[in-house]
């Protein structure tokens, strides 16, 4: 079960029904649910417990909830735990997405996308020619921030330009980014979301592209490494679940 901020109606860019198609790829035979943690549309309570739901069926293959986050959310979290514990049927709630390297890899691609970075399909890697420093903006948390720092060092291994972490939870965090990105000989700054996007309002991003006459990336959306993140999320559940048995 994909657990997606946000609600059905303001995923217009349909990212929860693609991350789970790509997450399908590596899972066959499994049945993946997508729930949406606010409005009425598609909850994730009902897909904890279906209507038709039999709680005998899932003694031994328990559901297991993964979050469309790449880091712990001080505010999806909580609501998170509570669904997860109410249900009748045993449910199982999945590590975080990240960190993990398949999140660098899906910044790297964004930013090529973007014309912010050359991508060499041969080695993987992109060399930026223009003096270019990328910003790696976190979610809200300090959690968050280091989960981005982990993916600032593994981006900036693949790019061989400076790479730093910064919070939209904290603006000086970001100010402090650009000046470090300055100090060490990046003459122009680019921003590289480290969100998936339904957590946030991606509206702030083009503000602070604006604001800081920097061009951002896209969000990570559903990008192919989100997806296969998920299939490895509920991969180690299960066998967290076989251990414990």
């Amino acid at each position: 079960m994909l657990a997606v901020p946000g609600s059905a109606a303001d995923d217009t860019a349909g990212i929860g029904p693609a991350v789970a198609a790509i997450a399908e790829l590596s899972c066959p035979g499994v049945e993946i649910r997508i729930g949406y943690l606010e409005g009425a549309e598609a909850p994730l309570t009902d897909c904890l417990l279906p209507a038709d739901s039999d709680s005998s069926e899932h003694e031994q293959f328990p559901s297991v909830v993964v979050p469309l986050l790449l880091s712990p959310n001080p505010r999806l979290d909580p609501v998170l735990k509570r669904l997860t514990t109410e249900p009748t049927i045993p449910t199982v709630l999945a590590a975080h997405l990240g960190p993990h390297p398949l999140v660098a890899e899906g910044l790297h691609s964004r930013l090529a996308e973007a014309g912010l970075v050359r991508y060499a399909r041969a080695s993987g890697l992109s060399i930026s020619a223009d003096g270019r420093g990328i910003v790696v903006l976190a979610d809200v948390g300090e959690e968050a921030t280091s989960a981005a720092a982990v993916a600032a060092v593994l981006l900036a291994s693949r790019l061989s330009v400076p790479v730093v972490p910064a919070s939209l939870g904290d603006p000086a965090s970001i100010v402090t980014a650009v000046d470090r990105l300055t100090e060490s000989g990046a003459q122009r700054p680019a921003l590289a979301p480290c969100l998936i996007g339904p957590e946030t309002s991606i509206s702030v991003l083009d503000d602070l592209s604006d604001a800081l006459g920097a061009p951002c990336a896209p969000a990570l959306g559903a990008h192919q490494a989100i997806g296969q993140l998920v299939a490895i999320r509920y991969g180690a559940a299960l066998a967290s679940l076989s251990l414990a048995g």
